[in-house]
This record gives C-alpha cells, sequence and structure tokens, in this order.
C-alpha cells in the first residue's frame, strides 16, 4: 500500500511540475547591428533565436559612458524588435518589423525587446 501511496505521490508531483513549468519562449532568426569595436572600427555582431519579451542590453554598447551605441540593426527574426536608444530598453525606441530590410546607419540603440505578433 506505501508503494501506491509513494507512486501516485510522485506521478502526482511531475503532473504539477509539467503543468507548471513555462517553456522559455525565443525569436525565431538572427538579429545583427554594428558597432565601434574598440579599435575604432565598425564591427558586427548577431544575437541568434533571442529570448522573447526579455530585454536585451548590447553587451558592446552596455555603458553609455565608455561607447558609442550600436547601428544599422538588421531584424530578420519573426517577431518584431522594438530597439532602443538607452540600455535595459530606456529611451526613444524604434519599431522594426518581422524579417524587414537592413535600417540605416543612422538608427542607434543599445538594447532591444522582441515581441511576438
Amino acid at each position: 500500500m506505501r508503494l501506491r501511496n509513494t507512486v501516485a505521490a510522485a506521478c502526482g508531483a511531475l503532473a504539477l511540475t509539467a503543468v507548471l513549468a513555462t517553456p522559455a519562449q525565443a525569436a525565431t532568426g538572427d538579429f545583427s547591428y554594428k558597432f565601434i569595436g574598440l579599435n575604432g572600427q565598425p564591427q558586427a555582431a548577431t544575437l541568434y533565436d533571442p529570448a522573447s519579451d526579455e530585454c536585451i542590453t548590447l553587451p558592446e554598447v552596455a555603458d553609455p559612458n565608455a561607447s558609442e551605441p550600436a547601428f544599422a540593426p538588421h531584424n530578420d527574426t519573426d517577431e518584431f524588435a522594438l530597439v532602443f536608444t538607452g540600455p535595459d530598453c530606456s529611451g526613444d525606441s524604434w519599431s522594426l518589423r518581422p524579417h524587414g530590410r537592413p535600417a540605416t546607419d543612422r538608427l542607434k540603440l543599445r538594447s532591444v525587446l522582441f515581441v511576438g505578433s
């Protein structure tokens, strides 16, 4: 009888864990941008299948006191990308549509948020 209760409790706990667990969402595709490297030359970076509904501060340009913002973002994911002029999704923002064309060098950014359509 104890074995049956133990198995039933374990199955119940497993079912509850499966119901409460929420899978991480991610945009499918690539988001790329350019930035000025430590050597003063333009460089490129890409986020592959970035997390959705989570602010991503671009590491190369995270500190406004130490770097110029990134520029020329290209959203080739399946979700809208909201790009922000400041770190931590602060400052002015612009929306880039899914699988859109590359933006010009004039569009500056330090962080991005991917939002499902």
